[in-house]
């Protein structure tokens, strides 16, 4: 073959835009995007890429914008399941009058599994490719995430009560190493330890965790300083705020994904910048449960590396990456002050390169670069809800919504055609929905 043959390749994208996060802000007209073997090989002029490459398939997306795919660096995935369950309550009432109880009639391996399979489509709906994951039955997760080529860091929860998952302090570490020696090396699948959160998990729990988190390489994923009664127990308790606690017992480090985060004093900020600490920011489950709101413009300019998440549905109540995107942008620029806080650009980069960076994949995924993986989002700008297209960032974070997704990859395979999930069948998943929606009011 000659040098001026183009080279054959699976597939080739081409958009009318192409936001490619980094370098940070650009926007791509008229580009392509080229997909080989599951991996972006190349990002060009859509002219030179028809010249240079011979694709077996070419995605023609002329109104579209082509952004990575959405990153969900904190959610309960099974929780789909009870969404709407209980609402309008504050976090403890929450979590101890309803959200556990019920978790103890109903949780099972085959609740997580349907849970996180309906959670799937409901992501890939919504142009989401990658979740951070933090429940029950890490095991049943796994499992189902890969089954549908979904990418997940599913989390080895740990808390200092039984439950159906482990009976015991040591059945749980027992448990999480065995699920993480199964996955290790998994292209899709990845582990982190999650401790639930300081009020829930002691001391020695904790040392132990920084002590195989180092040993392993793998991240921490807990809830921390969620609301101010969490900040006043522990310092009645413990004589020290929760982040002081975490950092007397090593936790506070570049392995730290700190959840929530509302409470922060100035010198907190500086210690999560100076550790490397990655904070993701839930606001439309803050908002919900009243729980505060995270400083995340000044935590940014801290130097902070912050990330997005939408928490389970039972507080949020979606999985809802652009919503989150447009209401994580109007809070910060409501709580400083500043119309410039937490612009449209850093907003998609703390839902797609931040995100990846926290849970340790930043070399892998959350942005469009030669030699990542092939996890892509298309979005449909034609709408009349987002025409004309002046500032094609600002379309995404402040104008558009999920039901603009119209097509998804994860490692170069297509997830999401034309709107359409492939090899998901939605009138079944509705039927399951429905069929756990009556187990749990009985």
């Amino acid at each position: 073959m000659s040098s001026s043959e183009p080279t054959a390749v699976d597939l080739l994208i081409e958009a009318r835009w192409i936001v490619p996060v980094e370098p940070h802000g650009v926007v791509l007209g008229d580009h392509a995007v080229v997909v080989d073997d599951g991996l972006v090989r190349d990002l060009l002029p859509i002219a030179q890429a028809r010249s240079r490459y011979a694709p077996r398939e070419t995605r023609v997306l002329d109104e579209h914008v082509l952004i990575p795919g959405l990153v969900n660096a904190h959610t309960h995935n099974p929780m789909t399941l009870m969404r709407g369950i209980a609402d309008d309550l504050p976090l403890m009432t929450w979590l101890r009058e309803h959200i556990w109880p019920a978790e103890a009639r109903a949780m099972s391996a085959e609740f997580v599994h349907d849970g996180v399979t309906l959670a799937i489509a409901e992501m890939l709906r919504g142009g989401t490719t990658c979740c951070n994951e933090n429940y029950f039955f890490p095991d049943a997760q796994a499992a189902t995430y890969r089954r549908h080529g979904f990418r997940a860091l599913v989390g080895l929860p740990l808390i200092e009560f039984p439950s159906a998952w482990a009976r015991s302090r040591d059945e749980y570490f027992d448990k999480a190493l065995a699920v993480h020696d199964e996955y290790r090396g998994d292209t899709l699948i990845g582990t982190a330890f999650a401790p639930h959160a300081p009020y829930t998990v002691s001391n020695e729990s904790f040392e132990r965790v920084r002590m195989l988190s180092d040993q392993l390489d793998i991240p921490v994923h807990v809830h921390v300083h969620e609301t101010a009664q969490e900040v006043e127990d522990s310092r009645r308790e413990h004589g020290v705020r929760p982040l002081a606690r975490l950092q007397g017992l090593g936790i506070v480090n570049d392995h730290l994904i700190a959840v929530h985060m509302t409470q922060l004093d100035d010198a907190e900020i500086r210690l999560c910048a100076d550790a490397g600490v990655s904070v993701v920011h839930c606001p439309e489950s803050n908002l919900k449960l009243a729980s505060g709101f995270c400083a995340a413009e000044t935590l940014r300019r801290a130097g902070v590396n912050v990330a997005l998440g939408t928490d389970g549905c039972a507080s949020n109540n979606d999985l809802d990456m652009f919503g989150e995107m447009r209401t994580a942008a109007l809070l910060a620029k409501g709580v400083s002050g500043d119309a410039s806080a937490f612009d449209a650009a850093s907003t998609l980069r703390a839902a797609t390169l931040n995100a990846a960076r926290a849970l340790g994949w930043g070399d892998r995924i959350g942005s469009i670069e030669p030699g990542k993986s092939a996890d892509l989002a298309a979005v449909r700008l034609d709408a009349l809800e987002t025409v004309p297209v002046f500032n094609v960032v600002s379309q995404l974070v402040y104008a558009c919504g999920r039901h603009q997704v119209s097509d998804v990859w994860i490692a170069g395979a297509a997830k999401l055609v034309g709107g359409v999930l492939v090899d998901m069948d939605e009138s079944a998943l509705r039927a399951k929905a429905r069929e756990w929606g009556e187990r749990l009011r009985n």
